[in-house]
């Protein structure tokens, strides 16, 4: 009995070791390259979201209403496409998403940044040839809306996708570090890449600004390329990833689970309807609505579990207390240096608005550092719901600055309430991505992904739209925005 018992536990352990050893160490070159292809690839569209602004407060000096039309057209062009984006990169392969990511991305902020020069090198076009001048803003404004688009499917790509898949069958730690090291990496280029631009805007010029963005893209592409297709023949379970999503991919969308549960939703509901309803053509317009892959998807996504949580992080989209391109617009108009803009922006100047947004940055870094600790004490919930009521409670500081006298107390009281709610912010931001990538199924994943980036754009396209009806920056109410969604919070 004994020599069978030790027999059949020999054969368990035979069976253990193949099924331990499938999974291999990670590779840290391997790593290594993905960071630095990521970065490269969101330096590039951090150049161009802080540059944009400035750019059109120069081709309209008095006015935000170029500034606030380009972030409604990028912001609307989101919420429009991007769940057919996230779609678009759950059906192709990994190599053809990277190859059509990089080839779109750094193209269209090529041509974006080619029309800018032009119309920076003949600045009185407007009033000379303003058929040509309205046409090199559209094509700007396109050419920026579809570079922001492929940056959405890269970033699902690798923020959604290969970081799961290379961290599926290692303990739950390495995805929580890839998560912090990837928004890291993210958070550096926000707060260098300004920098760097603010230089050669004041040292230089737009124009020269431009030229440095073209040839950035042209540049960075085939590095970018490189190094992420070295990711991919590197890690196996990245090319077995990309042939199962071959494999299940079809031109109905039904395969998902959740898909076809939603759509099974929608017939269900029908065969409740009464016959006339059926019949009518009410009934077969809401059918074919219905069946739509936009509908689908947001069908998908409200099914999930982490709705609320997604709803929740898009709600802290509509604000312009973010140096965004109307918060840069604004202090272009007044007078602030680009470089000291870009400092504020990235990492501390001597004036207040610097020092705060320096703050700010290296708040937003800390908080890659201090949530994976957090996280792994408290869980991914406990570590979300810290981490929005700190955010929520640096805010009110923002609120107590609107009662203080002087402005210029009142300014700095302001300003550092919102630098302290960035480590709050940035916690439950890596919070709600870690529930989505642990509770939403792997089917399902990357269309909640592109649908969460689009809630997300709405809501940055309500702030656009307010500085549009409000375009003079002499009477930009950014104080009552921000109020405003502090009271929907309580409420």
């Amino acid at each position: 009995m004994e020599e069978e018992e030790e027999e059949k536990a020999n054969q368990m352990m035979m069976i253990k070791e193949p099924l331990l050893s499938q999974q291999p160490p990670f590779s840290s070159s391997l790593l290594i390259y993905l960071y630095v292809g990521h970065f490269l690839a969101r330096w590039g569209a951090r150049m161009w979201e802080f540059s944009v602004g400035l750019y059109m407060i120069n081709l309209s000096p008095n006015s935000l209403l170029l500034a606030a039309l380009y972030g409604v057209v990028e912001s609307a062009s989101t919420v429009l496409f991007g769940p057919l984006v996230g779609q678009w990169v759950d059906r192709l392969s990994y190599v053809k998403v990277l190859q059509l990511w990089l080839l779109t991305q750094n193209l269209s902020f090529l041509i974006a940044g080619g029309t800018v020069v032009a119309l920076l090198v003949h600045p009185d076009l407007q009033f000379s040839n303003s058929i040509a001048f309205v046409s090199l803003v559209i094509i700007t404004n396109i050419s920026g809306a579809i570079g922001v688009l492929s940056t959405l499917a890269g970033t699902i790509l690798i923020e959604r996708e290969w970081v799961v898949v290379i961290s599926e069958g290692h303990p739950a730690e390495i995805l929580t570090s890839m998560n912090s090291v990837i928004r890291r990496i993210d958070l550096i280029c926000k707060l260098f890449a300004p920098v760097l631009t603010g230089f050669i805007i004041s040292f230089v010029s737009l124009t020269a600004s431009a030229f440095a963005l073209s040839l950035w893209n042209t540049v960075s592409v085939f590095l970018q390329y490189w190094m992420l297709m070295s990711v991919y023949n590197g890690f196996p379970s990245l090319r077995e990833g990309s042939l199962k999503r071959v494999s299940r991919s079809s031109p109905v969308p039904e395969e998902s689970p959740s898909t076809s549960g939603a759509k099974s939703t929608v017939l269900s509901d029908d065969e409740n309807d009464s016959e006339l309803s059926k019949n009518s053509w009410i009934g077969k317009l809401i059918e074919r609505f219905s069946k739509i892959q936009y509908v689908v998807s947001w069908r998908v996504y409200l099914q999930q579990d982490v709705v609320l949580p997604g709803v929740a992080l898009a709600l802290l989209y509509f604000t312009v207390l973010s140096f965004g391109t109307l918060m840069t617009a604004t202090l272009e108009w007044e007078g602030i240096p680009a470089y000291v803009i870009g400092i504020a922006r990235g990492v501390s100047a001597t004036i207040g608005i610097g020092i705060a947004r320096g703050v700010s940055a290296t708040v937003g870094i800390a908080a890659t550092f201090l949530y994976p600790i957090l996280q792994s004490r408290i869980s991914t919930l406990r570590t979300g719901l810290w981490s929005i009521w700190s955010q929520w409670i640096c805010l009110l500081v923002c609120v107590a600055s609107i009662w203080v006298q002087n402005k210029l107390v009142s300014a700095y009281v302001l300003m550092g309430g919102v630098a302290a709610s960035r480590l709050g912010l940035w916690m439950f931001d890596l919070s709600v991505i870690q529930q989505m990538q642990d509770q939403v199924p792997e089917s399902d994943r990357i269309v909640v992904g592109s649908v969460q980036n689009s809630l997300q754009s709405v809501l940055d396209l309500m702030t656009y739209v307010m500085g549009v009806i409000v375009s003079d920056p002499q009477v930009i109410i950014l104080g009552i925005i921000d109020l405003c969604i502090l009271v929907r919070h309580i409420m």
